[in-house]
Formats: C-alpha cells, structure tokens, sequence
C-alpha cells in the first residue's frame, strides 16, 4: 500500500473530515496537504463568508496527524500532545484552504510536525502550525479497522 493509499484510508475513518468535505491531494515521504473545501459549514462570519479558525485548526490537527503514516513503517496510534497554530490572516471566502504538514523529527516517543494552511500558495500562509504527537505504539484493532488500514494490527 503507498503512502497515498495510507493517508487517504486514515482520512477515510474520521467522521468529522468526512462531513467537512476534506481530502488528500499528496502524500509521499516529503510530506501531506489535504484540501478542506469551502461551505457554509466552515463560515465563521455569515456576513463576511470568513472561516471560523476552528476549522482551520481541525484542518491542521488532521493534516500533522495523518503526516505521521507519511514517516512511520507501520501505523501507530498517535494522538495529539500539543498543536501551536500562528494566524497570519483570514482564509479568502468561497475559496478551498489547504494544509500542508511534515514530519521533522521522530523519536521513540514523540513525533515533531510543521506545516502551513494556504489557499494559493504555501509562500502566502494563512497560518502556521506546528504539532506534536505522542507514540503510543500499534494499535490493537477489529477486522472492521484493518480493512480500512491493512497491516496496522501486525
């Protein structure tokens, strides 16, 4: 299974994504960018059509997370420790944002993201983010889990 095929099948089982819209665009050894689309769902201002920053927080949280498939082997559950994100300004509305993470250190315990959310290019952030996840080792996981991630329970 690729890299792609991994990330795309871990998107695949949030619930929260899926109702958002979200979806991998890449996803290789140099990192992950998923698309979080414009909708009514997303507005923080129904005046301006501005998105709320929670969902560009959920869409940065998702993206570090699944960046960790990007650099491990083998899928390991590894929940978020710390996520610092530095808003440079509002997302443009009616537009798709799209966060892009990385992976720039893996220790036994603890796995160091970065990565930008953008609408038109990855030079003219929208945010910044920088992201920390705990290992917890493999998952033990039911048959249902491992079709959506052959090989996580091995």
């Amino acid at each position: 299974m690729t890299i792609e095929q991994r990330a795309r099948n871990f998107l695949s089982v949030l619930r929260h994504c899926q109702v958002l819209g979200m979806t991998v665009e890449q996803a290789d050894k140099d990192g992950l960018v998923i698309q979080l689309p414009y909708s009514d769902l997303i507005v923080g201002n129904p005046v301006t059509g501005v998105v709320h920053g929670g969902a560009i927080t959920t869409l940065m949280d998702t993206c570090c997370g699944i960046s960790t498939v990007c650099y491990l082997d083998d899928f390991e559950v590894c929940p978020t420790l710390d996520l610092r994100i530095d808003y440079m300004h509002p997302a443009e509305p009616g537009k798709p944002i799209f966060g892009f993470a990385e992976c720039y250190r893996v220790t036994p315990t603890v796995i160091f993201t970065r990565g930008v959310a953008y609408q038109h290019s990855r030079e003219e952030p929208i945010a910044h983010v920088v992201g920390n996840f705990i290992r917890m080792g493999k998952a033990p996981l039911g048959a249902a889990q491992e079709q959506i991630l052959p090989g996580a329970a091995e």
